[in-house]
């Protein structure tokens, strides 16, 4: 919904901008700061003449010394070594589908669909999203690992849609085994629940909603786990992940009901902007994986306990 609405906005805002004259070659030329960007788009020119071609997008281009950043990174061995295939990857993410100036984007977080719909980089069937929000006077983007990109420069008109100059390169998002481990929470591949690759599967879903306990919680609950078979195991980590649903903050309206993999029903509570799912609360929200969007919770959802209970009745 709350995407819908950016949508709206933006498009009214942008039939009311002045008239846009320069194509996207005359813009990016126009702007100094990057001339990185130019300057590697060009290398690629069956995607440089589908930009310049389209209509309705926004291009959120990384300024030069964003690009110095980057090449320090080792992400920014990619560039150096010249690999094609994740180059592109890297700058279709910096395309969103839809015109959205400076203007349109409000304090609350919209997630914007890419033209990035790669397999080989996402799989989020209709593209990977940004996250796009005001912090302040700030217009800040959101991409995978919770990287955060401000806008330097906004609204550069072209023919096609607008460009903002960016601070910091856009993160890929990775799968949620590597991006768990960033975050220095155990990856469900890795945790105390998982048996005989029974969790491998996720890393090459679609549209996944993941919620991942923390460290504490899932010790908390291996003792008891290690004595459940592989079916029961499987149920359990199927109740912290929703198939063919990618739940984003704002879509998780209070009372919402959702389905788990293992089809038991997630009830999503809101207080206080608290997020709740079931009795677990949301500690970190939104992190952006390849399969869709990952949630860190503060406890194991309560299916072991109600499984416990009926092995083990009274």
């Amino acid at each position: 919904m709350q995407y819908k609405s950016l949508a709206v906005a933006a498009a009214a805002l942008a039939a009311r901008a002045s008239a846009q004259t320069m194509n996207l070659t005359a813009a990016l030329t126009s702007s100094p700061d990057l001339s990185n960007l130019t300057g590697i788009v060009s290398t690629f020119p069956q995607l440089l003449s589908t930009l310049a071609s389209a209509t309705n997008i926004t291009i959120l281009g990384p300024s030069n010394e964003a690009f110095a950043k980057f090449l320090r990174t080792p992400a920014g061995s990619a560039i150096t070594s010249n690999d094609t295939a994740s180059i592109q990857a890297l700058l279709q993410y910096h395309v969103l589908n839809g015109t959205y100036p400076a203007s349109a984007i409000t304090n609350m977080s919209a997630f914007v669909p890419t033209l990035l719909t790669n397999s080989s980089y996402t799989n989020v069937i209709s593209g990977q999203v940004v996250e796009a929000v005001r912090q302040g006077d700030s217009v800040v983007f959101y991409s995978g690992l919770l990287a955060n990109s401000t806008v330097k420069t906004a609204d550069v008109n072209f023919t096609g849609g607008v460009i903002h100059v960016i601070d910091t390169v856009l993160t890929v998002p990775l799968n949620a085994t590597y991006t768990t481990q960033q975050a220095g929470i155990t990856p469900v591949t890795d945790s105390p629940l998982a048996r005989n690759n029974m969790t491998s599967p996720l890393d090459t879903s679609s549209n996944l909603t993941i919620f991942a306990p923390i460290n504490a919680a899932q010790q908390a609950i291996a003792s008891a786990a290690a004595n459940l078979s592989d079916t029961e195991l499987a149920s359990i980590i199927g109740y912290h992940y929703i198939n063919g649903t990618v739940g984003y903050s704002p879509t998780l309206m209070n009372g919402t009901t959702l389905t788990a993999s293992n089809g038991r029903n997630l009830t999503i509570t809101v207080s206080d902007g608290n997020y709740f799912v079931n009795s677990a609360k949301v500690l970190t929200p939104n992190i952006l994986v390849a399969e869709g969007v990952l949630h860190v919770i503060d406890v194991g959802l309560p299916f072991l306990r109600t499984l416990m209970s009926a092995r083990n009745p009274d």
